[in-house]
């Protein structure tokens, strides 16, 4: 241990950092910031890499999740960013660490630590998508050029995100990439007029739902935009979209309270919310990120094999001339095409909803245990916290054996619902997937209790503190 505290110091040392402000940014200089964060991250998804030739896009259902833009300096998006992190949380919550959280150095060693792996993690992944063939085939001057334009863009990202945690902006950078990919999905399929095709050897049609719905009336064929084909947007996928993000909304405020009092201050009484979504969207994205990981994998193998594969290999993965899954666990695994495919291919449609609905609350008991939200973890917070449940005497185990009640079965009821609903959401075809309706209605729920926060301490740093602490 003594080694790892060594060698992440003298890393810190070479490792790019973005310094704290010197004095607290005002709410608007934090909007400026964060502005400034997101036009440049913008600016770079729609920069192509180095001689980067339209082809199939195969990580397609997950560039919303990871804010990536196929064939960008945004290729890999936050991908290097939560990988690092999870794998730095499971080291940390399965006592392979063993870092106080609590004691500054830590904490400021557990950053280092992270930031360390990151860059590792980006270069590994920069040199995997070049060598697995995730951006076709490359000369050798041209994979050495994105590699480095890769590596530096991820590195951007990575201090973009570090400038707006720091004190800079508002937020994370990782969830106002996440918002802003989630936003201009839903803004381009509801909104977009651009023509497109919507059956091979027909004449295209318009995209965004409104606008096709405006000249559907103009010209008598509304009913043609009620339910369209493949990924189209329709009336139905829009319904379908407004229903999720409102019950997301509304699961989001569920919530069981624990009554606690304090023992320091007599009279102080107040509640430990445990929430429904008590490990937030963690497992879908844990789920996710396995489900990527089997994909990149299964096509580096598959280009090394040939077209033609045999044996185990045609079980994990067969793909069509565009390099699209048509068999093996990837295609089960990777969510259908539209609702003309879950209709055509139900088998596939259960087997998906079955994988991640199961996974995501498995990955939910697990997040549990690693993530520090157990309740023996809670009780011995809120024993440090000098705080009691009322009619149980002052011990852990009591306060154990009241979280006991409910933070098990709430952790799998939540891991269920969020697996339901991204399951089921991906099968109707609603705007910006599932899951992306997941994490940017919870990011913007977090965005409107950070912006209140942040115009309480404008007004009454006082007030906001003690709400803060409630």
């Amino acid at each position: 241990m003594a080694s790892f505290r060594n060698f992440v110091k003298s890393a810190a040392t070479v490792l790019p950092e973005i310094p704290k402000p010197m004095q607290k940014r005002t709410l608007s200089e934090k909007f400026i910031w964060t502005g400034l964060a997101l036009i440049v991250y913008m600016l770079m998804s729609i920069t192509p890499l180095y001689h980067f030739g339209n082809q199939q896009d195969q990580f397609a259902f997950l560039r919303i999740i990871f804010a990536s833009s196929q064939g960008t300096l945004t290729e890999l998006g936050i991908g290097p960013i939560v990988t690092a992190g999870l794998i730095l949380q499971l080291l940390q919550g399965s006592d392979i660490l063993r870092l106080n959280l609590g004691d500054t150095a830590d904490r400021a060693l557990f950053g280092t630590a992270t930031k360390l792996l990151t860059f590792i993690v980006i270069a590994v992944e920069s040199g995997a998508y070049i060598l697995g063939g995730a951006l076709g085939t490359l000369q050798s001057n041209q994979a050495i050029i994105i590699f480095f334009q890769l590596f530096f863009s991820s590195v951007v990202i990575l201090l973009l995100d570090e400038m707006i945690q720091k004190g800079w902006g508002i937020g994370s950078g990782i969830s106002l990439f996440i918002l802003a990919g989630v936003a201009q999905t839903l803004w381009w399929d509801t909104f977009s007029p651009y023509p497109a095709t919507l059956v091979q050897g027909q004449p295209p049609v318009i995209y965004g739902f409104i606008p096709a719905l405006v000249n559907g009336l103009a010209s008598g064929t509304a009913g043609n935009v009620m339910i369209r084909a493949s990924q189209f947007p329709s009336a139905f996928t829009f319904v379908m979209t407004v229903a999720v993000m409102l019950f997301i909304t509304y699961i989001e405020g569920i919530r069981v309270e624990v009554p606690i009092t304090s023992v320091k201050y007599r009279g102080f009484q107040g509640v430990y919310p445990i929430k429904l979504l008590y490990v937030s969207n963690i497992p879908v994205i844990l789920v996710s990120a396995l489900t990527a990981n089997i994909s990149f994998f299964s096509r580096l193998l598959h280009n090394y094999v040939g077209s033609n594969p045999s044996g185990w290999l045609k079980y994990l993965v067969t793909y069509d001339t565009q390099n699209n899954p048509t068999g093996g666990l990837v295609y089960y695994i990777t969510p259908p095409n539209g609702i003309e495919q879950t209709v055509s291919d139900w088998p596939h449609a259960i087997i998906y909803c079955a994988f991640l609905i199961t996974f995501a609350v498995m990955f939910a008991r697990i997040w549990v245990e690693i993530g520090g939200l157990s309740p023996r973890t809670v009780a011995k917070n809120l024993m440090n916290a000098d705080v009691q449940v009322p009619g149980f005497r002052r011990a852990g185990l009591s306060i154990e054996q009241v979280l006991n009640r409910y933070i098990p079965p709430i952790t799998m009821i939540g891991g269920l619902l969020i697996g339901s609903i991204a399951a089921i959401s991906d099968l109707f075809g609603v705007f910006g997937t599932g899951i992306g309706l997941l994490l940017g209605v919870d990011i913007v729920l977090q965005y409107y209790q950070m912006l209140v926060k942040e115009q309480l301490e404008e007004f009454s740093p006082r007030l906001a503190s003690v709400l803060g602490q409630a």
